[in-house]
């Protein structure tokens, strides 16, 4: 396993924004059911492989941003800026002992709340490579600018490639999972985790 490690202490990734466009997304939620609704992310078409692809999943503690005044007393009168990652399609290719190449369309949903100041943000997001259930091999950051103009929401589909090197063609995808969440605070991450929740679709007082 050491030499797994060795050999994969980087990866790549390259991103590019995609144009927004209306969507319904499928909720990812700890302890909760999915909500059934169609995903309107462009499908990846599957590609046969050496082995399995690394699991791709959003983090339930950093899958919401949400912008309060005061995180102690949470009320929507006090929300700023809100967004979720909603959904993530994936595919992968490897042959031999090449790298494996994932290709994965995010999906998020982004709103302004009644507290929020102007009408655009930045918001902050990472994609972390990990040994699967294990150490953090690397971990990226990445910037979206989102402009609201005269709406209080809209949605974003940035795209990425991840590029994970293999110290041997013995070593498949499934030993690594990709791990994409927002950068929020330690009161973010607990407003989350607490299942509590101001949708980023804003609106209504939930």
């Amino acid at each position: 396993m050491r030499r797994v490690l060795t050999a994969l202490a980087a990866f790549s990734i390259a991103a590019s924004m995609i144009p927004a466009a209306a969507v319904a997304q499928q909720r990812q939620q700890q302890g909760e059911e999915r909500a059934a609704r169609p995903l309107r992310i462009q499908p990846l078409s599957r590609r046969a492989n050496s082995g399995p692809c690394p699991f791709v999943q959003i983090l339930y503690d950093a899958a919401r941003y949400v912008e309060m005044n005061d995180p102690n007393n949470p009320r929507y009168a006090d929300v700023g800026f809100t967004g979720e990652i909603e959904g993530v399609n994936s595919d992968c290719e490897y042959r031999g002992d090449d790298p494996i190449r994932v290709d994965m369309n995010l999906l998020f949903s982004l709103g302004k709340g009644p507290a929020a100041q102007g009408n655009s943000k930045n918001y902050r997001y990472w994609v972390a490579v990990t040994e699967r259930n294990s150490a953090i091999l690397d971990k990226q950051y990445f910037d979206l600018p989102v402009n609201f103009g005269s709406g209080d929401r809209t949605t974003a589909e940035p795209s990425h490639t991840v590029v994970i090197p293999r110290a041997s063609q013995t070593i498949s995808g499934g030993n690594f999972e990709i791990v994409i969440g927002f950068e929020v605070t330690a009161e973010q991450a607990a407003f989350n985790r607490s299942g509590s929740r101001f949708r980023p679709t804003v609106g209504q007082d939930n």
